[in-house]
Order: C-alpha cells, then structure tokens, then sequence
C-alpha cells in the first residue's frame, strides 16, 4: 500500500484510500505486474502571491534569480493570488493593465497554478478619479469593472476576492476614496450583493470569496446578514497576517471554529510570519508602522520556521480549512517592508521554505514507489486527496482521488493517457 511517509490521525478527514484493479481491457485482471505510483499534484490549495512574477511573465525582467525564485515557487505552491487593485490595474480610466496581467495569469495557469484575483472591489488603493464621480457614477464603474475583469480573465481564472473588507469599508477614514463614499451610503450588505451578482451574471461558473482582516464578531454579523439576504459565498476568507506574533494553535483553532459554524469552506487568504521582531503589540493598523530597516534575524528565521510548522499543521488538521495563502514568497518587495517571506532577499531559502516544503512534498505526499498487483489485480493506495500518476505493463494513468474515504476503481488501457 502506498501512503504518506508520516500517516497522521489529525488528516484522516483528507486521506483517500483507493483499492484499484488493473485489467487488460477485456475484463481479465493484471496480475502480479509491476506497478508505480507517483502523486502529482494536491486538492488542498497551498497558494502565495504572485505578484513577483508579474514583470518576468511579460518579459521586463529575466535571469537566474528570478528562473530560480520561480523554480522554488512552483516546487512548492500550487495556487497564486495576482493584484487587481483598481487604482494599480487602471490608474488612468479606460486604461486597464488587462494584457500585462493576463500574460501573467497565462504563465501560472500553463503550469498548473490555479489562480485568484483579489479583488474586485475594496475601498483602499482605489483610484483617484473615482473621486470626481457621483456615487451613482462610482456604483457603474464597479459593476462594468466587475463584468469587464471576470470575463476577460475567465479562460485562465475563476476565482475572485469579490469584495474586500466590507467590515471597515462604509467608515474608513485613512483617506479619501469613491468606494467608502459609494459604501456609506449603499450599507455593507448591498454592496456585497452588487459584487457577488454582477460576478456571477458575467459568469455563472465562477468561485467567490468574502475576505477580511476583521475576525471579530462585526465580521460574523455580516455573514449572516448577507446570507439572510440570499447571497452565499463559495468561501469564507480570513486574514491572519502576523506582523506582531504568532496567535497559536488555541488561538487559531477558536477562530477557525467560529467561522466554520456557516457551513462554508475557509480559505485563509492572507497569511504571513515575520523572521525578524515582532511588530510591538499596541499598533493598531499594520500600516502606521513606520521603521526604516526590518531585518530577518537567524533567531527570527527558526522561529518563523517553527511557526510556520504549527500554524500549518493546525490549519489543515481542520476539516473546514481548503486553502492557505502566504503573503510573500520573498522578502525583496515584501508587504510593509517586514521579513515575512520564506525566501531572503538574496534568494536563498530561510528554514521556513524548507520546513513548509517538507510537510506539502514529505509528510503530505506519496512518495514515487513500486509495487506488484495481487492475483486479482489490485492494489492499494492511501493519500491526501489529489492526483496522482499510476504506470503498470506499459501504460500510464492519471487518477484523481477527490473524496476522503475509502472507493474501488477500475482501470483498463482504454483509460490510459
């Protein structure tokens, strides 16, 4: 029986068994041949930002660095979240940065990466022009944009941030924008309705997220009111970035299980560790931390590594949790200038890259090993749900194990690849 190297109870709930017989397409089973098994890919979304790549998917940046950060990005992360901040992606109105960032949606979806933009509506980095509309002219931009983003990309990508912190969005006032202004004066649950259905008019097919920083109870009171106003999202989106220390598991766990009482699949969007010190306690917003060097530290790398281990391992011990995003491959532009990646800014791997490749690659992964079928033809194969490449007497098969449990499966040379 294949398996994971290191067979957990706390992942029961993501292990499949498969009990596969191999026949030779007349219904006569292969007997005692030599079978393989490789696991190719995870169901579990383990994402990061791929903003990093945006200038080498369209050709203003190349050489070794950026081919090896690449390397090390695809070797361990399956999922990618691209920017489409309004006032980034269309700083001049009518001028959206449409062809540069589907070339780089292009680059990831041809390697497998399945891919998120984030968002489509949010109040912060919104663009200046909004300012001079009217709200209803504020509400049209939104709603063609909405159309115009998830249609254009929708060949490469259907997943979206739909609306993003709408707990803080109707009152904020760190500056001056349309969306807030557009906010105050819609409420919050109508807002979301405008994200959610003019996503799902452009494109019926489409996965949507709420997202937000604010995991208080304003942030479960609006997730019930929007779904008492019939407006359901295919995923709940948390953020956890921890610039001033690490929540722990008891912690984590007590905020997963709040928001897991809906029902809905958690994804958590935005996670991030720092390898140097620790934002001190009394800062409120993250961005009024004002410092002019934030280096990582070897104190700080072990223990970002160690946490990185905890803060995982925890999270996908949950039933409910179905995607991790960390924000920041590397240090060299990180969010906020803190030392929150897993890869220092000389490209060399902190021990947290290692330590969070050794669960994904080692403990949550088969192993390519090989084996023989039994007098009926069967074998048997136990792992986290995913694909996975099985080759016997000269063919290959690509197997899909998406169910948690045990099944049987039959596999002819007509269903080879």
């Amino acid at each position: 029986m294949w398996h994971p190297s290191c067979p957990d109870q706390r992942f029961d709930h993501r292990l499949a068994t498969r009990v596969i017989t191999l026949n030779d397409g007349s219904g006569a089973p292969l007997a005692d041949v030599d079978v393989s098994v490789e696991q190719t890919g995870h169901d579990f979304l383990f994402g990061n930002i791929g903003f990093d790549f945006i200038d080498m998917a369209n050709g203003d940046e190349s050489g070794e660095a950026i081919e090896r950060l690449a390397g090390d990005y695809l070797d361990l992360f399956n999922a990618a979240t691209l920017p489409f901040y309004l006032g980034q992606f269309e700083p001049e109105r009518g001028k959206p940065q449409t062809t540069r960032l589907h070339r780089t949606a292009e680059w990831f979806h041809e390697r497998g990466v399945l891919l998120k933009g984030h968002p489509l509506v949010w109040h912060t980095v919104a663009p200046k022009w909004l300012l001079d509309l009217t709200n209803d002219e504020v509400e049209d931009v939104l709603r063609k944009r909405i159309r115009r983003d998830v249609a254009d990309f929708s060949d490469v990508m259907t997943m979206w941030d739909a609306i993003n912190e709408v707990v803080i969005m109707p009152v904020f006032t760190a500056e001056e924008n349309g969306v807030t202004r557009l906010a105050w004066s819609k409420g919050r649950i109508e807002m979301i309705r405008l994200a959610f259905e003019e996503a799902r008019a452009t494109n019926p097919d489409v996965f949507l997220l709420i997202n937000d920083f604010d995991l208080s109870s304003a942030y479960e009171c609006l997730l019930e009111g929007m779904l008492e106003a019939g407006i359901v999202p295919d995923a709940i989106g948390l953020q956890t970035h921890m610039h001033q220390g690490y929540r722990g598991e008891e912690n984590m766990h007590a905020i997963v299980e709040r928001f897991a009482r809906y029902g809905l699949p958690l994804h958590l969007t935005e996670t991030s560790l720092v390898s140097g010190h620790i934002m001190p306690p009394e800062i409120v917003d993250l961005n009024d931390y004002q410092i002019d060097s934030w280096p990582s530290t070897p104190e700080g790398e072990e223990r970002q590594a160690d946490e990185i281990v905890r803060h995982y391992t925890s999270l996908v011990s949950h039933p409910s949790v179905k995607a991790i995003t960390y924000w920041g491959i590397t240090d060299k532009g990180a969010w906020l200038g803190a030392p929150i990646g897993l890869i220092r800014e000389d490209g060399s791997h902190k021990p947290s890259y290692d330590a969070l490749h050794d669960l994904v690659k080692r403990e949550w992964w088969v192993a390519p090993a090989s084996g023989r079928t039994d007098a009926e033809g069967r074998f048997a194969l136990t792992g986290f749900t995913g694909t996975y490449q099985v080759t016997a007497g000269g063919q290959s098969w690509t197997i899909h194990c998406d169910e948690a449990g045990e099944a049987e499966m039959t596999l002819a040379p007509s269903d080879a690849d």
